[in-house]
């Protein structure tokens, strides 16, 4: 499925549907450069989980990890410094996989090898336009294609 983000709000508002339709146990993996609205993407979803945290919500790029408790525990991890998977795997990665639990992976490309084993839903996103984005998911779940239908 591929979806043109207009706006940051409208980035956010796709987050939040994709925090709706998540029911624990999913991996998602963010792949886009700098800018492309990772962080907004992942405060939506924040959003949709019910965190309450929403507006608190940064990429995590010095402590790696940040967790916002909500409906069920979202794990966001930034893996931009990793030097590789055996890096994020020495930080636990495979215990974050709990099904309480939604793990979101920005720069999941740095890391994919480890990330691969979890058949994680895949969103790649891209600069389209001085305020649109590409963002193009994969290995989306039923329901929450569904949910993600009224953004095309």
């Amino acid at each position: 499925m591929e979806i043109i983000s207009r706006k940051v709000e409208q980035t956010i508002e796709i987050g939040q549907a994709i925090g709706e339709a998540v029911g624990g146990g999913e991996v998602i993996a963010l792949i886009g450069e700098l800018g492309t609205g990772k962080t907004h993407l992942i405060k939506g979803m924040a959003k949709g989980i019910a965190t309450g945290q929403d507006d608190e919500v940064t990429s995590p790029t010095f402590t790696l990890i940040n967790e916002y408790e909500g409906r069920v525990k979202l794990i966001h991890i930034d893996a931009y410094r990793l030097e590789n998977a055996r890096q994020l795997e020495a930080l636990g990665f495979d215990e974050f996989c709990e099904a309480d639990n939604v793990v979101v992976i920005e720069w999941a490309d740095r890391v994919w090898e480890l990330a691969a084993e979890f058949e994680p839903i895949e969103i790649h996103l891209e600069h389209a336009g001085p305020t649109e984005r590409k963002i193009r998911l994969d290995n989306l779940p039923q329901a929450m294609a569904e949910k993600l239908m009224c953004f095309n």
